[in-house]
This record gives structure tokens, sequence and C-alpha cells, in this order.
């Protein structure tokens, strides 16, 4: 872009006053002392092909998009990443200088690097991981690990024909366990991470049966409202090492804010104190 125009960017959703990138990405370029801003914007599936073609005329860089847009970009946008393509669903936009628009997912990335920064101890060989649901987030989810190297994936969901989509696409490291078994199989899990909205404020409880959970074993929520979830309270009474949401939402901010601005931000105290004002 030429020197005199401020690079814009944003995120799009229905509905969208609940996001908390208007705040991490305002956070980070303040900090880093760059020109630019990021705008919340709602935006009806009918209208979304229509935005993505006029905002890279109006000055954005790149755009987030959010529930319930992540399948349909992927239909809209010219350049598709493999794992995007991979994972069903993008949470990225890049308008680039050649007009083209570029769709990629940092859902996984973001996920990944939560977990190393919540718990370093990690070892993506130590054991199985259970997986609570089959959606888009937990499409994210299962490709990060088998790709870090998780020896299996033990993948639960509500709606098991769902659940057995996503093994079908993903390979014989993925197997499915019935709803109601979930609570049996916690035991083996050197990790277990929920991607269900369950427990998350104004949404029905997580009802798994957590008497299995191990010490010592790794347990992460993807849901960061309320950060603390009964699933995390649970698990560090039964002296596991947890991992809130939060994490994931601020990591997967990261390459799509160096993308657009040009800079790498960091992920610390003050990034989260600023995505929970």
């Amino acid at each position: 872009m030429s020197d005199n125009k401020i690079p814009l960017a944003g995120v799009l959703g229905m509905p969208i006053g609940h996001s908390k990138s208007p705040q991490i990405h305002g956070h980070w370029l303040k900090t880093l002392g760059l020109a630019g801003f990021y705008i919340p914007m709602e935006v009806s599936p009918s209208d979304l092909s229509e935005v993505l073609k006029t905002l890279p005329k109006m000055g954005f860089v790149g755009v987030n998009v959010t529930i319930p847009h992540k399948e349909a970009v992927l239909q809209i946008a010219d350049l598709v990443t493999d794992r995007a393509t991979l994972i069903g669903a993008a949470n990225t936009i890049i308008f680039r200088k050649d007009g083209k628009i570029h769709a990629d997912n940092t859902d996984g990335y973001g996920f990944i690097e939560n977990l190393k920064f919540g718990a370093p101890s990690w070892q993506p060989t130590a054991g199985p991981a259970v997986v609570l649901g089959a959606g888009g987030a937990s499409r994210a989810v299962v490709a990060s690990l088998l790709d870090a190297g998780v020896p299996e994936i033990l993948l639960t969901n509500r709606t098991k024909v769902r659940a057995e989509k996503l093994a079908d696409d993903f390979g014989k490291r993925v197997q499915v366990i019935d709803w109601v078994q979930a609570g049996n199989v916690l035991e083996e899990a050197a990790l277990t991470v929920n991607t269900t909205s369950l427990g998350m404020i104004g949404k029905p409880e997580l009802r798994v049966p957590l008497d299995g959970l191990r010490k010592g074993s790794i347990v992460t929520d993807l849901v960061y409202a309320p950060l603390q979830t009964k699933l995390l309270a649970a698990a560090q009474e039964k002296g596991c090492h947890t991992v809130d949401g939060l994490g994931m939402l601020l990591h997967q901010a990261v390459p799509a804010f160096e993308r657009w601005f040009g800079k790498r931000p960091v992920v610390d105290s003050a990034t989260r104190a600023a995505a929970l004002r």
C-alpha cells in the first residue's frame, strides 16, 4: 500500500458484538506503534461475497471470518491453503496486491501454540488424545494434533455420524467413541480437549463423567467464557495440568496480524489483559 494509506483489517461474523479480536489487534497496533485499524463487522451470509470483494477497494488488507462464514469463504476465495482445505474452513483472509483473495486457517496453529505455552511439558507422542466434539474447531484441533505426532485420537460427538465423517477424512489414527462412552476413555488420555460449546456461558453444561481423568494428564477447553470452565476446575481437582481456551484465540491471531501489518506480535500477559477488558 502507498505510505499515505492506513491499512485496515477486521472480523466478519453474525453476530459479532461478542468478539474479542478488536481488543487483541488494537492492543498490538498500539504497542507496536503501527498505523492501522481493526474493525468488527456484522455481515449476513447473503452479503458475504459482495463484502469480501468490496473491502480491498476500501483499504482493507485482510479480515478474520467467524461463525457462520468459515466454510462459505472457501467457495469465494481465489486461493485456499492446504490446511484450510483439509479443515474445511478458513478463519483468515488476506487481500493480495494482485487482487486475489487468499484464505487460510490459523486455528490449529493457535491451538498448538497455546498448548505449548500453557503446558510446556506436553509431548505429542506421550499417548492418545481424547477430543470432544466434531465441528469446525474440532477439525482444526484434530489436524494439528495429527501433524504434531499424536499417535491416536479418540473422537466423540453427540451426533456420531458427524464424528464418523471427520474420522473418514483424517484416517485410521482417529477412532470414534460413542458419546455415552466418552467418560470411560478419559483414563487413556495423555491429553483431553473440549472443542464443543458445552460449558460456555448461555450453553448447556458438559455432562461427560470426569472421574476417569488421569492425574498428570493435560486438559484444555476451547471455551473461554467463562475462563475457568467446570471441566478445567474438575481437572485441576484431579491433579491434571489445565490450559484455558483464551490463549488459542490470542495465538491464532499472531500470523494474521503479521501478514496484514508487517510485524509479528507477541502473546504476553498484557495481550491477555487486553482481551479480557
